[in-house]
């Protein structure tokens, strides 16, 4: 007995081995969430059929469960791996076959961040997008030869013309369709060489419109301003046309004149450029007119007398000099040193020795250098070398009465 009772124990233990892994599968399978669903609308769903690829940025993450047409768009539901978050706003791609996979639908974006898909949730047609399919591509392409045919626009034979044209256009142009295109290559290889330099332009536009930007209460006031000046010239319109015309019709007679005096206005010029040429020569010395002369006619404005209407007027032609010390400084100018006489020499050697004033000639007599003009000094002892300059003392108390003024004036008005 002890052989059959162990053969059947045996089938007993592994039934209860395999109860017992079911109810662990069971339990394991009863704590994992289920799966999310979402149903996505198509305007067709060619080659997607249930149990195709979910895929998120293609990785697969569910599986198509029901593909259900409804009227003019169709329904595929999926479910997908409920720890995959997928955002709100996601669309639904169906992604034409590749050489290793069959089509499957794309949920994308990826999730970033945000509100999540909701489970049972719906991505409307709006949010859906299919491939082209090769029999759409036929399709444009007959619709495109069907436009471009007799029927369409070669009706006319327009299309004909066009080609027609085309062709007499390029006939025997070969080598200029050539050179054309190597040309335009060369100087797109010259705009890709200097890159730099056109970007740099374009920085720097773009800096330049910048500052205008910044400046542009400036440049609206400059417009405003260029308005109004605008405006006035517009009022003025007439005058400036008549002033125009005048302006022409005085050119007009400027070379009238000019054609018909041409050699006296050349002449004119030439005596010009003489006059000229001498006025730079001598500019030292008009310069010294300009500065002494409005001097010279203050000083003839006060020798004016009115009382008596004549000039009063000193002569001190010689200044602080004597005659005798003027008339040496004429021949130490005029002759030369061997014959200047001795007593200018001893002239000179007297003035000096008293300190009296000497002119440059004398004092090149002595070889003295040059030296300022003197204003005057004391009058020698002897008479005969005086200040030619020295005034008149007055009368001694009780004297003749004559006036001490040696003007003219106070000659004229005599006695007081």
């Amino acid at each position: 007995m002890s052989g059959p009772i162990r053969r059947w124990r045996r089938p007993v233990a592994v039934a209860t081995a395999l109860l017992v892994a079911v109810a662990a599968g069971v339990v394991v399978v009863g704590d994992d969430p289920p799966p999310r669903r979402v149903v996505a609308h198509f305007t067709r769903a060619v080659g997607v059929y249930p149990g195709s690829d979910v895929r998120v940025l293609g990785v697969r993450v569910g599986e198509v469960v029901a593909v259900t047409p409804r009227g003019r768009t169709v329904e595929v539901a999926m479910r997908y791996d409920p720890g995959i978050e997928i955002p709100a706003d996601a669309q639904a791609l169906i992604v034409p076959p590749s050489v290793v996979s069959d089509r499957y639908v794309q949920l994308t974006p990826a999730y970033a961040g945000g509100a999540t898909l909701d489970d049972d949730a719906e991505i409307p047609l709006a949010r859906t997008a299919v491939p082209m399919e090769i029999d759409d591509i036929y399709q444009a392409l007959d619709e495109f030869n069907r436009l471009l045919g007799p029927q369409g626009a070669n009706r006319d034979g327009a299309l004909s013309d066009l080609v027609s044209t085309g062709r007499a256009n390029l006939e025997g142009n070969g080598q200029n369709l050539h050179d054309t295109l190597d040309g335009l290559s060369r100087s797109l290889t010259v705009l890709s060489e200097g890159r730099q330099d056109v970007f740099g332009t374009v920085v720097n536009l773009q800096r330049f419109t910048t500052a205008l930007a910044r400046s542009d209460t400036q440049v609206r006031a400059f417009n405003r301003q260029l308005a109004d000046v605008a405006e006035q010239l517009a009022g003025q319109r007439d005058e400036l046309a008549a002033a125009l015309r005048n302006l022409a019709t005085a050119l007009d007679k400027v070379t009238v004149f000019v054609r018909q005096n041409r050699s006296t206005l050349t002449s004119n010029v030439a005596a010009l450029r003489e006059i000229t040429g001498v006025l730079v020569r001598q500019q030292r010395a008009v310069i010294d007119i300009l500065d002494v002369a409005p001097l010279a006619l203050s000083n003839l404005n006060l020798a004016y007398n009115p009382r008596s209407g004549t000039l009063d007027t000193r002569d001190n032609l010689m200044g602080p000099y004597d005659p005798a010390a003027f008339a040496c400084s004429l021949l130490v100018d005029q002759v030369p040193a061997a014959q200047v006489p001795a007593k200018c020499t001893a002239l000179a050697q007297t003035l000096h020795a008293r300190g009296l004033p000497l002119t440059d000639q004398l004092r090149k007599l002595l070889k003295l250098p040059p030296g300022a003009p003197a204003t005057g000094g004391s009058p020698p002892d002897d008479p005969s070398i005086s200040s030619p300059g020295a005034s008149i003392p007055d009368p001694a108390p009780g004297g003749s009465g004559i006036t001490s003024d040696p003007t003219l004036g106070g000659i004229l008005r005599g006695t007081r």
